[in-house]
This record gives C-alpha cells, sequence and structure tokens, in this order.
C-alpha cells in the first residue's frame, strides 16, 4: 500500500523533509537569541544613559576593552584636542541618511593619555581622496561628556577593515590602532560626543541610540518553528494524496469494461 515511499522521488522528498525541520528549528532558536540580545542591549542602553557621568578613566584604560554594561555609559574627560593629528571614518551616515564622515580626534587628557573622540557627522563634499574641511573645536583645556563605545569590528559592523585609504582616512574606530598610529597611551574604546554642542552644529553630534525597539525577531523565531511544524504535517497530506491517486488508478485498470448499448 505504500511500497511507493521506496521509490527514489519519495526517499528524497522524504529525505529533504527530514532536513528541514531540524533547519527551521534551528533557525527560530537563533532569532530567538538575536531577540534577547536586542532586549538585553535596549536595558544596558537605557540603563546607561540614565546614569550620571563619570571619569571615563574610571571605565577604560589604555588596552583596555570597554565592558558591554559600560556601554553607552556617559562618561567625561577633561583635558585639549589635537587636532593636528585628527583622522575620519568614511562612509557613515547622519539621521537623514546623507553619506559623510565621523570626525575622530584625539583628545589628550590631564595625565597625558589619549581619549578618542568621535565629535560627530560632516558631510563628504569633496573628492574622497581628500581630507575633508572640518570645523575646529573649542581650544584649550575643556571638559568633553559622551557616551562611551567599545571598539568597532567588522563582526559587530559588517564593515570591512579596508586598508590602504587615503591619508587620516579610516573604516573602523580601533583604540588599538590608534594607539600604534599615535605612538601614545589610547584608553580602550571611544567616546561619541555629546557636549559641549560645535558652533554652528558642525560636526553633527551623533544622538542617542534607539532603544525602544525590539525588532522583528521574535515573531520570525515562531514564524520558523511553525513552518518547521508545518512540514511534517505537509509530508503526510502528500503521502495520503500519492495513495488515493495510486488506488484509484488501480481501481480505474481492473473495472470491467461497460458492454456496448442494444447487444
Amino acid at each position: 500500500m505504500y511500497r511507493f515511499l521506496l521509490s527514489r522521488q519519495w526517499v528524497i522528498l522524504t529525505l529533504v523533509a527530514l532536513a528541514l525541520v531540524p533547519t527551521m528549528i534551528e533557525l527560530g532558536f537563533w532569532q530567538l537569541h538575536r531577540h534577547e540580545h536586542k532586549v538585553a542591549l535596549n536595558k544596558v542602553i537605557s540603563d546607561s544613559l540614565a546614569a550620571r557621568p563619570v571619569p571615563a578613566e574610571t571605565l577604560t584604560a589604555p588596552g583596555r576593552r570597554v565592558e558591554h554594561d559600560d556601554l553607552y555609559r556617559r562618561v567625561t574627560a577633561k583635558g585639549h584636542f589635537d587636532t593636528a593629528r585628527e583622522e575620519v571614518v568614511r562612509r557613515r551616515t547622519n539621521s537623514d541618511g546623507a553619506i559623510g564622515y565621523h570626525v575622530l580626534t584625539p583628545f589628550v587628557l590631564t595625565d597625558g593619555r589619549v581619549l578618542m573622540v568621535n565629535r560627530g557627522w560632516v558631510p563628504a563634499d569633496g573628492a574622497q581622496t581628500a581630507f575633508p574641511k572640518i570645523p575646529a573645536p573649542a581650544r584649550g583645556e575643556i571638559t568633553v561628556t559622551g557616551r562611551l563605545m567599545a571598539d568597532q569590528t567588522t563582526a559587530d559592523s559588517g564593515i570591512k577593515n579596508v586598508r590602504g585609504l587615503p591619508d587620516r582616512q579610516v573604516m573602523l574606530i580601533s583604540s588599538e590602532q590608534q594607539a600604534e598610529r599615535l605612538g601614545e597611551r589610547v584608553l580602550g574604546g571611544y567616546v561619541e560626543q555629546t557636549a559641549p554642542e560645535p558652533r554652528g552644529d558642525s560636526p553633527e553630534l551623533i544622538p542617542d541610540p534607539e532603544h525602544g525597539d525590539i525588532g522583528p525577531h521574535m515573531a520570525y523565531a515562531i514564524q520558523w518553528w511553525l513552518f518547521s511544524a508545518g512540514v511534517p504535517v505537509g509530508w503526510v497530506v502528500l503521502v495520503r494524496r500519492e495513495r488515493r491517486d495510486r488506488a484509484e488508478a488501480a481501481a480505474a485498470r481492473t473495472a470491467p469494461e461497460a458492454e456496448p448499448a442494444g447487444v
């Protein structure tokens, strides 16, 4: 009755179905983990932005990674900007989606150590091989406030760390690379400046990160699990349909031919 399941076609179909079920279940758990990560990150961002600012050097140090719980923590730093060794980070967008650069400036602390500060976004008005015009920050000793960020990586950002770029341009912010370039003791991570606000609103300060949206990952997880449950149901439906079609075909072959009318 079910000998057709041993045919090549049905063996292949069954094996595909058996492979799809665990794959879809795993994809569902992958989306679930992304949901949990997003929820946890949103809490870290919310708690960090609500906390009172602390000196940056209390949360990071040269060669030290920024802890996950310290991400987006508001910090302060006292010193002066070293614009002579300023760089820009390529292909960054502002809140309107325009492509430009992030301005990465060494901030020399009062003890001589260096904190890399992302001063904000400027447009890419000229050739990409040329260094853009960047408004200068306040001169002399000042106090900068900002959000503490971890070093950027290709794995986290999806941006390839291209080498051989034009002078004073980078793709990712890395305190380790900056320490090598500057020959200074650079604190791990960097700071997105929030104060003081620049004159003329340029560079354009980076807005607070969105931390209220959890994304569609939970819905995707449920969707994958429903798909995994639908595979065996679909397989059973196809088997029953095949069995019915074969039974009807066999019955048609064995039915006696009707006698001619009027004989």
